[in-house]
């Protein structure tokens, strides 16, 4: 006989709260395998998808493509031990009552607890969720009771007759859904005033649609405007309103906290990179890989930190401590569909101009297809940002939270300069050194920055540090 597991949003690590499901990869009453994906996610850090640790049937899921659910709530439930059963036996009826009734699981098992899943559990252990065997019998059972499941809507039952007004709810309303707080948001619902209809009087989306919709609450921000019956009034401009979560909303949080904690200061050079560039072509026309001109300045960053380890550091603001770091784990900003990354590369300060051109490849290639895992996207100590590429000459960056300095690296283009005592056409790149003043005062800024414009204007001076 089938026992019926849910299967929650695991822990993704690295601190993420929720996920948007991106897109499913499984249905209802279809057969898993355990540790089969099924489902593909968003985080604020990277796009991942979510293996189950059960095997066997489908029986329900919860949440919708677009929606965004925490860590801890349910995804799906799994009839464990249905998988293997012929089409007529009892656990194969009852996967397939699952599938055809929407909302329905089968029997939780015999009331003996004799009906185990033999060896479901993979093994495999997601961050802060355990899928071996032992753990997934300690997980709850459900019983068989109506349970939420997306399914086409084609199969979807009659709607009910809407749920009674409930008194204001003394504690936190019953609803972990963001789209059902905002459907109820958009049609003027009192979601204290409803009972759910979901397990412990969880408020559904068909809950909230089920209610007639009020009149809206006139916005705080806005003035209200009369519209006539056809539509919108002329001339009246809408707003567009655009979430902030996923990528965009990790980039607003870290940026505000960055600018609320931290004391930032921007210093800048204009450097002559003449020779740098001349170099570079020397090294690619002697054949082998190629050098990109971000591994040659990454090369410069790690050499000037090694210089001015009070740069490479974070404040502790508990302990009251600056935490000078023993290596350099060098981000650099990364443009991509999805918005803005800082893809990470583990311990720059020992790798080769061509094992950080390769590095730096793999991790952009990464980004653009929204392969990069979270542990990708962390731990960084400095960050080396080129807006050159998007034809800029300066910035004046904000500094990556929690680490203490990010060099920026305007574009490299031709400029009248005095060389040797005469005007000549040389090229020319502005640099810009935004860094925490806890960490270190302008002469220690000043005294990096002024090294890397250095290296840039006669790169034999890294022969030094090699």
């Amino acid at each position: 006989m089938a026992q019926v597991l849910e299967f929650k949003l695991p822990d993704l690590g690295e601190g993420l709260t929720e996920a948007e499901i991106v897109r499913w990869l499984v249905s209802v009453g279809d057969v898993v395998a355990i540790d089969q994906p099924v489902v593909e996610v968003e985080t604020a850090k990277a796009m991942v998808e979510v293996p189950c640790p059960y095997g066997g049937v489908v029986t329900a899921r919860f949440g919708e493509e677009g929606e965004e659910l925490p860590v801890g709530a349910p995804l799906l439930t799994v009839a464990v031990g249905a998988a293997e059963a012929p089409a007529g036996s009892a656990a194969g009826s009852a996967a397939g009552s699952a599938a055809g009734r929407p909302g329905t699981a089968p029997s939780a098992g015999a009331s003996d607890g004799s009906a185990r899943p033999a060896d479901e559990g993979s093994g495999n252990v997601l961050v802060g969720y355990g899928t071996s065997a032992a753990s997934a019998r300690r997980r709850r059972v459900r019983p068989a009771a109506p349970i939420a499941a997306s399914v086409p809507r084609a199969t979807t039952p009659a709607p009910s007759p809407a749920p009674a007004p409930a008194a204001p709810a003394e504690g936190p309303v019953p609803v972990i859904s963001p789209l059902v707080r905002k459907l109820a948001r958009e049609r003027g619902i009192d979601l204290r005033q409803l009972r759910g209809s979901g397990p412990d009087g969880l408020i559904l989306r068909a809950d909230v649609e089920r209610v007639p919709a009020a009149e809206p609450a006139p916005a705080d921000t806005a003035p209200v405007r009369s519209v006539p019956a056809g539509g919108v009034a002329a001339g009246t401009a809408v707003a567009e309103r655009v979430p902030l979560r996923g990528v965009r909303g990790a980039v607003a949080d870290k940026l505000t906290r960055s600018r609320q904690e931290i004391p930032d200061a921007t210093c800048w050079v204009d450097a002559d990179a003449t020779e740098l560039m001349a170099a570079r072509a020397a090294m690619n026309a002697a054949g082998g890989p190629k050098i990109s001109l971000l591994a040659l300045l990454a090369r410069i960053c790690t050499a000037g930190l090694a210089r001015h380890p009070e740069l490479n550091s974070r404040v502790d603001l508990a302990a009251r401590e600056i935490v000078r770091l023993p290596e350099v784990h060098l981000g650099f900003a990364a443009q991509t569909d999805r918005g803005l990354v800082v893809p990470v590369v583990r311990d720059a300060h020992t790798r080769s101009a061509e094992d950080l051109t390769a590095e730096f490849a793999r991790l952009t290639e990464m980004a653009r297809t929204g392969s990069l895992s979270p542990a990708d996207l962390t731990g960084g100590t400095f960050t080396l940002n080129n807006y050159g590429v998007f034809g800029v000459d300066g910035s004046t960056p904000i500094v990556n939270h929690p680490e203490a300095a990010m060099l920026g690296v305007g574009r490299i283009i031709p400029k009248p300069w005095v060389h040797d005592g005469e005007l000549a056409v040389r090229q020319v790149v502005q640099l810009s050194l935004t860094f925490d003043h806890r960490v270190c005062d302008g002469g220690t800024a000043g005294g990096f920055l002024r090294y890397v414009a250095d290296c840039v204007e006669h790169p034999a001076m890294l022969l030094r540090t090699l």
